[in-house]
């Protein structure tokens, strides 16, 4: 997933990730409890709070030490053993934050003939992929359908897309035929296939890891009268609206990581206008609307 950020002169890092293999795992670390119980697709997990180290633990399997502030995690897992996909997304993030970066789960495209990007959040399950590619076959160009990493340190709102691959619903390829050259015979338990972003590129414009400024954030609902519809939406909704699927809390509250998380979001929401982009039977409908919206 990160090759294509791969960069061709080496840098002085803001952050170290150490891996190592052993039989050997401390799984009863100092410290808060924050979370204990099970986590999507990973199982039993607990998260301990030391001072500045986050904790996880996979009991038998792996753990990772995380220290925002030293900008480092040590990340160790038993041999044999099923890396969890937790761990790694936790780690992403620390590494991203100490770049002053946040990662949101949100879509994110570029406008037609024009370096800006949308970014479009919506719960998982809402539609978001289905609507990114439906404007992608409208000329705007797709940075991700899913995971968007934004900055507004520098005073101004940028944000660049994580590069992996899109998981394409069987509705969603029903719904948008020209994805069917990229489509395999196979579905998942989920009805889903992922799909690379070069095998996309072939059929719509697929942007590079670039950051871009940002125009506007539309939270994505789906319309009561199956007709596609675009209306102002308060900043302080917006906020809400991302905030609840963005910032984790835990038995201790915010953590740090995830105050600073917050305060992006605060940032991004105050800079940009915000709409509800409320989508029907024909999601392609909102591109029409997005550049009215924005001219």
């Amino acid at each position: 997933m990160l090759a294509g950020l791969r960069i061709a002169e080496p840098v002085e890092p803001d952050f170290r990730l150490g891996i190592t293999e052993t039989e050997t795992l401390d799984e009863t670390p100092h410290g808060s409890l924050v979370f204990d119980g099970d986590v999507p697709e990973d199982g039993s997990c607990r998260m301990i709070e030391d001072g500045g180290t986050i904790h996880l633990v996979f009991p038998g399997r792996q753990t990772v030490a995380i220290n925002g502030g030293e900008g480092s995690a040590e990340l160790r897992v038993r041999p044999g053993a099923k890396a969890a996909w937790t761990p790694s997304m936790l780690v992403l993030d620390a590494a991203l934050d100490a770049g002053g970066q946040h990662m949101l789960h949100t879509a994110g495209l570029t406008l037609p003939d024009s370096d800006a990007v949308v970014l479009i959040h919506a719960p998982s399950g809402t539609g978001k992929t289905t609507t990114s590619l439906a404007l992608a076959t409208q000329g705007f160009g797709l940075c991700s359908d899913d995971a968007m990493i934004v900055n507004v340190a520098s005073g101004k709102v940028v944000a660049w897309g994580l590069p992996r691959a899109v998981k394409i619903h069987q509705k969603t390829a029903q719904m948008i035929p020209r994805v069917a050259p990229c489509l395999g015979q196979t579905w998942d338990r989920n009805g889903e296939q992922p799909v690379s972003l070069e095998k996309l590129a072939g059929i719509m414009r697929v942007e590079n890891a670039s950051a871009r400024p940002v125009a506007a954030l539309l939270h994505l609902a789906r319309s009561a009268d199956s007709q596609t519809g675009l209306v102002a939406m308060a900043r302080t909704d917006a906020m809400v609206a991302l905030a609840v699927d963005n910032v984790r809390t835990g038995m201790t509250g915010l953590l740090p990581m995830q105050k600073r998380r917050l305060a992006t979001i605060a940032g991004l929401v105050n800079s940009v206008p915000t709409f509800r982009l409320e989508v029907g039977a024909r999601p392609a409908d909102a591109a029409a609307l997005i550049r009215a919206a924005l001219d």
